[in-house]
């Protein structure tokens, strides 16, 4: 009975709803109501969903009226607009349905990242892997957090690229047309919920076409023309407002500038930024968001150039705060600090990140048919943060897959130990029906 709820999917999702829950009802617990209705939406997202809701349009990220704005792709900004239009804007409710929302899809991360373990594990050890990677991600410390702590799109995204993921492996056993268009409908809405999800598309849709025991162009032709076709209502919608054009969104150039530029730090403390600096939220809106965006596009690229080691410095410092808790220095933070919750998030990412590692090459050693899908979440989405900015929520949309090959190594592990324990039977038997020498025999096998 109980092994079979601990590998029930239903109760695994429940597990991680309820879990989630607890904490966003702890958090909200020790802050101020007045507070959570509106601190939380005066980021980018929530101003421009605030703008949505009350009849400006997709626009003014910066809590103040700067006119239309393609700062981000539409899809999560909409959704917290109809929050707001619900529940109102700033309001204690509109903050609870909005974490909800996010609680929602990041227990239902569980779904797609359950089928993708158990396709890797196989028939015979698909169903413990499955339940055992479900079991970690209901248990991920970041997974808990961002569903309160970030009305952004990352649960969405998380919830989004898992689903491709799997999407991926099943697509790769697909002779039909439909299961092509539906992969195309699926990444074009990824791609309007968040753009940084393009750095996986060529490489996943390239993996699975190559997979294909009879491929056909025209299958794969479908896919990337309903891709295209889901992003030209928005790239139209830009082209139509700002006479450029702007096939996703327009930040590229300023991630690339707080980033890197003379005063750039690994840990990035909101420094250059409009949403912070009032002397770059005026240049912003005297220059208009484009040009803005172009000229900072222009003066990264001229800084990164001239100062390479500068820039090895910083890209190695952003590449630990990826793969730790958000911090430059995991080991040191470790000891000094007093929180044992911190710690706690210290150390399972550190496993986590090990554990993607070691998983990657259980896969690639075993020359498992899914090792370089499975390796292109860790080693090519990270490089566009490992270039501009590292924040913790950025990593977020990946973080099921890397939970999948912690798992792949845990499995791995627990399995070569219960082999060592406890032989199989049947070799036992074989070396007790192994003939032993007669003292004669021995004596003339050893004469010379």
């Amino acid at each position: 009975m109980v092994r079979r709820f601990a590998t029930s999917l239903t109760f695994i999702v429940l597990a991680a709803l309820a879990i989630r829950a607890a904490y966003a009802w702890d958090y909200q617990a020790h802050l101020p109501h007045r507070a959570l209705s509106a601190i939380p939406f005066l980021f980018e997202s929530g101003n421009i969903a605030h703008s949505l809701a009350t009849g400006g349009g997709f626009a003014s990220p910066f809590r103040i009226d700067t006119g239309p704005t393609a700062w981000m792709t539409p899809v999560y900004p909409y959704l917290l607009a109809a929050v707001m239009k619900i529940f109102g804007p700033y309001t204690f409710a509109s903050w609870v349905a909005a974490v909800a929302m996010n609680i929602c899809f990041s227990s239902l991360v569980c779904v797609p990242l359950y089928f993708a373990a158990k396709r890797i594990g196989g028939s015979q050890y698909g169903a413990g892997l499955a339940a055992g990677a479900a079991w970690l991600w209901a248990v991920f410390p970041n997974a808990i957090q961002m569903t309160y702590q970030s009305l952004w799109d990352t649960s969405l995204s998380a919830l989004t690229a898992t689903t491709i993921f799997w999407a991926t492996l099943r697509l790769a056993e697909s002779r039909t047309l439909r299961a092509w268009v539906l992969y195309g409908l699926l990444w074009g809405f990824a791609l309007m919920t968040n753009a940084s999800l393009l750095s996986l598309l060529p490489f996943l849709l390239v993996w699975a076409a190559a997979r294909d025991s009879q491929p056909r162009a025209s299958r794969v032709a479908a896919a990337a023309l309903v891709i295209v076709l889901c992003s030209i209502p928005w790239t139209i919608r830009n082209w139509r407002t700002f006479h450029a054009f702007i096939p996703l969104r327009s930040v590229l150039g300023l991630q690339l500038w707080c980033g890197n530029n003379p005063d750039a730090k690994v840990v990035w403390l909101g420094d250059n930024h409009p949403i912070h600096d009032q002397t770059e939220r005026d240049k912003y809106v005297e220059m208009g968001e484009v040009p803005y965006m172009r000229e900072k596009e222009r003066n990264a690229i001229r800084y990164i150039l001239t100062h390479p080691a500068r820039e090895a410095h910083l890209i190695a410092g952003r590449f630990v705060m990826i793969w730790s808790a958000g911090t430059p220095a995991p080991v040191s933070d470790f000891i000094r600090s007093k929180s044992l919750w911190f710690r706690y998030v210290l150390l399972f990412n550190t496993v986590v990140a090990f554990g993607t590692l070691a998983g990657l090459i259980i896969l690639f050693v075993q020359r498992s048919p899914y090792a370089i899908p499975a390796a292109v979440y860790p080693v090519i989405f990270p490089w566009a943060y490992y270039l501009t900015l590292a924040l913790p929520r950025y990593r977020h949309p990946i973080e099921p897959v890397l939970i999948l090959l912690t798992a792949i190594c845990i499995h791995a592990a627990l399995r070569r130990l219960r082999l060592r324990q406890n032989p199989p039977a049947r070799s036992r038997e074989n070396i007790r029906r192994i003939p032993r020498l007669s003292a004669d025999s021995a004596r003339a096998l050893n004469r010379p």
